[in-house]
Order: structure tokens, then sequence, then C-alpha cells
């Protein structure tokens, strides 16, 4: 992946298990480049709640980030409820966090502008 590119101009590539978990310093140049309350938790996976201000306007981001989920081929896991949205995103191949977690967190903020 080119690096020189800002997370939102990547596009996710496909993992395989023997790709290797970002940790260290590397996770967390790429954690810095993420804004907007997302939590690193265990430095395996990331998540964040989005409020919205009824049940519509959480269900229609729901269906705009699975969209943008399926044009990168990465998958979260998301839970909708009235007004939130919780995302929690990790490579399931490697059971850690790699470059595409953090390509489709900044692409969900984006997202939500």
């Amino acid at each position: 992946m080119n690096k020189e590119q800002g997370l939102t101009e990547r596009k996710c590539e496909a993992c395989h298990p023997d790709t290797p978990v970002l940790k260290g310093r590397e996770l967390r140049e790429y954690y810095q480049q993420l804004g907007g309350d997302w939590k690193l938790v265990d430095d395996h996976h990331l998540t964040k709640t989005y409020e919205f201000n009824n049940f519509r306007e959480a269900l229609d981001f729901t269906v705009k980030i699975g969209e943008m989920s399926e044009d990168e081929g990465h998958h979260p896991e998301i839970k909708l409820t009235w007004g939130k949205v919780t995302v929690t995103v990790y490579t399931h191949a490697i059971d850690g966090l790699s470059e595409n977690d953090f390509i489709w967190a900044a692409k969900a903020d984006q997202i939500d502008q």
C-alpha cells in the first residue's frame, strides 16, 4: 500500500494469516492518524460509537458503512440501537489490527461528516 496517501485515499487489500499484526510504534502511528473518538482496545481492535438524533439517522449510517465495507472487502462488527451505531473493527484473519482497519475507520468517519 502507498503510505504517502492519506488513509481515506487507500483501498483495503486482502489479508492472509501471514499478514503481520500491527504492533508498537507502527500501531501508534496509524492510531494517531485517526481522529474522532476512536478507542484502541488492548492493541487488538478499534471501537467507536457514533451518535445520531434518532433511529432513522443511525440506520441510514449503518447502511452507508455497510456499503463501504462491501466496497472495501473489509467488514466490521456493527451494533445498531436507537440513535447510536457502535462499530468494532479488526482483521479476523490475523486476530489483530492491520492497515485495513485504520483505512476502514477513516472512511467510516468520512461518511459521518
